[in-house]
């Protein structure tokens, strides 16, 4: 796919996607939703990119939803609601980035607003600039929190700052952002790129492409999970599977040599034959009755 609306590029490992309509302060279209999609595809797919920073070209990192057409915006075609013909794209676009295989770090260089806030609670890492602002403004367009908002930023945030953001539809600040632990850092606009290349370039360098697409996995699937006997059972799967692979053989004996480690297991090739059923079944208990079965 020729991209219009974002760009795409790669460099030592670590893929940059930057929203690009810096004229409309990167306001999120159907066609940049396409594109973002394509280009989580191509992170998954190249085993040399290891993590994922998406940003945005000029002051804002995205505004929310070009509201070019009105009052009309969110009206569909169809009368009668279905998920085929009306899902929400800014929620395809979030639920993509939690299968995403890679890490995904946010450097929200600007406003970030609606969808343009939303779309980055999947994302494992936020980083701001000082300048950025922040806003779920949703109420205050007479509409609902969208993009799967209603179940990432309860998990992200907690409960009670959710609540108080969502309810006012108010814009705050990155230090706001800050102590309501929505990002975990703010930078000079300057130095927010270089801060999370340094991030990226930590896990690119250090770390088990496989481990790490495992671990992410784990980590944002427990949330929805009921109790931790859960992930005894799916720790004790990983361990078990790759507790003999090269990778672990590689880490173990580069520690033991002292010297970086050179991992070759590859995402694309060598990921444990239980992931993709375990993704399959939405939850460990029907990940266990499948393999029982």
């Amino acid at each position: 796919m020729d991209y219009e609306q974002i760009r795409y590029a790669v460099a030592d490992g670590v893929a940059t996607v930057t929203l690009h309509r810096p004229d409309k302060l990167n306001a999120f279209t159907n066609q940049m939703l396409e594109e973002l999609l394509d280009a989580l595809d191509r992170v998954d797919e190249d085993d040399d990119v290891r993590a994922v920073i998406f940003t945005g070209e000029g002051r804002a990192y995205c505004a929310g939803a070009d509201l070019e057409a009105g009052g009309s915006t969110f009206t569909f075609e169809n009368q009668e609601f279905s998920l085929e013909h009306a899902a929400d794209g800014g929620g395809r676009l979030t639920l993509r980035l939690f299968d995403c295989k890679k890490p995904v770090i946010g450097a929200i260089n600007g406003a970030a607003v609606g969808v343009g806030v939303t779309m980055t609670l999947p994302m494992d890492i936020r980083l701001a600039a000082d300048n950025a602002r922040f806003g779920f403004v949703f109420a205050r367009r007479g509409i609902v929190p969208e993009a799967a908002s209603s179940w990432f930023l309860p998990r992200v945030v907690g409960i009670n700052q959710a609540c108080e953001w969502v309810f006012s539809g108010r814009v705050f600040g990155a230090q706001e952002a800050l102590e309501g632990g929505l990002v975990r850092s703010v930078h000079p606009a300057g130095e927010l790129l270089d801060a999370a290349q340094a991030i990226a370039r930590d896990i690119a360098d250090n770390t088990s492409a496989v481990s790490v697409a495992l671990a992410r996995t784990m980590l944002w699937r427990m949330l929805g999970e009921s109790h931790p006997f859960a992930a005894h059972e799916i720790d004790s799967r990983g361990i078990f599977e790759m507790g003999r692979s090269d990778d672990v053989k590689e880490g173990v004996q580069s520690f033991i040599e002292k010297r970086p480690p050179s991992f070759t297991m590859k995402v694309s090739t060598d990921m444990p034959g239980y992931f993709e059923r375990w993704r399959a079944a939405g939850s460990v208990g029907a990940f266990v009755e499948g393999e029982q079965g």
